[in-house]
């Protein structure tokens, strides 16, 4: 082999180092990065998250007419879409607003059962809630809550014996335990239970009489329904 071909074989061989030696380096150096997918599903949630259920409202059916002994009063039961909103200001802490509305039928109950119906009345009770949620269960998030409700009483409507019903708004405490049960990242299904303490003045007047008193409603908010997470 010729002096001139040996060195022609050597320049080759130097060169291919070379350009070899940069791409060795970087990738030796390059940080590790996760791949699109793997980083997408990392990406925090919005704060937002909205939900819509089925909510059955159970009362206790108590309360009582100021003067009269042994007074009762009832009140029924309904079924009734409810929507809320909840802003998350860490991932265990929450606050949930409840919107929703239904309708209630007031009998006499006890020493007064026989005026029977006595009138009907609509609510509205926003409930605001402060909750904490449990993160470390997976799909499984269970959460607790207490709050407060304001509730509004609007077409309201005497019937039978009575006339001018006035059911007055009124404040109350509110308690919460519930879970959603995430299917993928941003839907889930959700069964809730809140206790309200809602005991509202009323007047009415009954026989020509005006009467005063006061309903022990204290109902139950038993909600099922789909949670998305935005």
């Amino acid at each position: 082999m010729s002096l001139n071909r040996t060195l022609s074989l050597t320049a080759v061989a130097f060169a291919a180092l070379a350009c070899a030696a940069p791409i060795v380096s970087a990738a030796d150096l390059a940080p590790v990065t996760k791949a699109p997918e793997a980083e997408s599903a990392l990406t925090p949630h919005s704060p937002w998250q909205i939900r819509a259920r089925a909510l059955g409202v159970v009362t206790r059916n108590n309360g009582k007419v100021d003067g009269i002994a042994g007074s009762g009063l009832s009140s029924s039961d309904s079924v009734t879409p409810e929507l809320d909103f909840s802003y998350y200001f860490t991932d265990n802490i929450a606050a949930e607003l409840i919107l929703g509305t239904t309708s209630s039928r007031i009998d006499g109950k006890g020493s007064i059962a026989g005026l029977g119906n006595i009138g009907k009345t609509w609510l509205l009770p926003p409930t605001l809630t402060l909750q904490y949620h449990f993160t470390d269960l997976g799909a499984f998030k269970p959460y607790v809550g207490a709050g407060i409700n304001y509730t509004v009483f609007y077409n309201q409507s005497a019937r039978g014996a009575a006339t001018d019903l006035d059911v007055k708004n009124t404040f109350g405490a509110a308690l919460q335990v519930g879970f959603d049960y995430m299917i993928d990242q941003h839907w889930g299904l959700n069964f809730d239970v809140k206790k309200l303490y809602l005991r509202p003045d009323f007047e009415a007047t009954v026989g020509g009489a005006r009467v005063k008193g006061s309903a022990k409603l204290d109902p139950w908010l038993i909600g099922t329904g789909v949670t998305y997470r935005f």
